[in-house]
């Protein structure tokens, strides 16, 4: 049991790593590119890149309180135990909704360089691939934490993953990159301020708990490996 729990939290320290890299790396740099080409000035693009950064923290942070505050009133009279238990539930199913998001957001990458050629489509669902593969185990550990059985979370990525499918057929709907860009640019730093939620507010704290001199370094260890990971796919993609 005790095995299992340090094995769980060194993937959570994976997991911020990856979100902190996925975060700082990928989808900001991303976002800020896509509003210069969209005609922002340099202050502006950052202005607009840290609202929508903003607002994602805020609305993880809100759903996340209204949720435990309708368990309460419901619950009062185990008020401590089952805001806990919530709090769990629906840092999980946070993490399915931002992970839902990213993952049309490279529906839509997937399905536009397709529409620019064959080879720029191969070559951006390989990096993609590449990319998601660190990601999805980090994902797979915050689920396991907030109370998903492995099947369970294994189901719910499947299903985050057909929303890529949801977001290419978007694009072949539409057809033009210029209404993808203008949509990415708001989407991304959305989707980063609801990964920075997660991977801060949700997971970070209970690994700062951790007393065991060990432990803490593996975890440190571990968190600096999800963001050299992310650094690396990042750098090659």
């Amino acid at each position: 049991m005790a095995d299992s729990r340090n094995l769980l939290q060194l993937l959570l320290s994976f997991a911020v790593g990856g979100l902190l890299g996925d975060v700082f790396l990928h989808l900001l740099p991303e976002a800020w590119s896509l509003a210069l080409e969209a005609g922002a000035g340099p202050h502006e693009a950052f202005t607009q890149v840290g609202l929508c950064v903003l607002a994602g923290i805020f609305v993880f942070i809100v759903v996340e309180m209204l949720a435990v505050h309708d368990s309460s009133a419901q619950y009062n009279n185990n008020t401590k135990d089952v805001s806990g238990a919530t709090k769990k539930e629906v840092s999980g199913y946070l993490n399915l909704i931002a992970n839902g998001i990213d993952n049309f957001t490279h529906g839509l990458a997937v399905a536009g360089s397709f529409m620019v050629s064959y080879k720029t489509g191969l070559l951006t669902t390989g990096a993609i691939l590449i990319h998601e593969v660190p990601h999805e185990i980090g994902d797979f550990a915050i689920l396991l934490k907030s109370g998903f059985n492995r099947w369970e979370a294994t189901q719910a990525q499947l299903y985050t993953a057909g929303v890529g499918l949801l977001g290419a057929l978007f694009t072949l709907f539409i057809g033009t990159s210029d209404i993808l860009g203008g949509i990415q640019v708001y989407i991304l730093p959305f989707t980063a301020g609801g990964f920075l939620n997660i991977a801060l507010v949700t997971v970070l704290p209970e690994l700062l708990q951790e007393e065991r001199p060990a432990q803490s370094c593996a975890q440190l260890l571990c968190l600096l490996c999800g963001t050299f990971t992310m650094a690396a796919v990042a750098v090659t993609s």
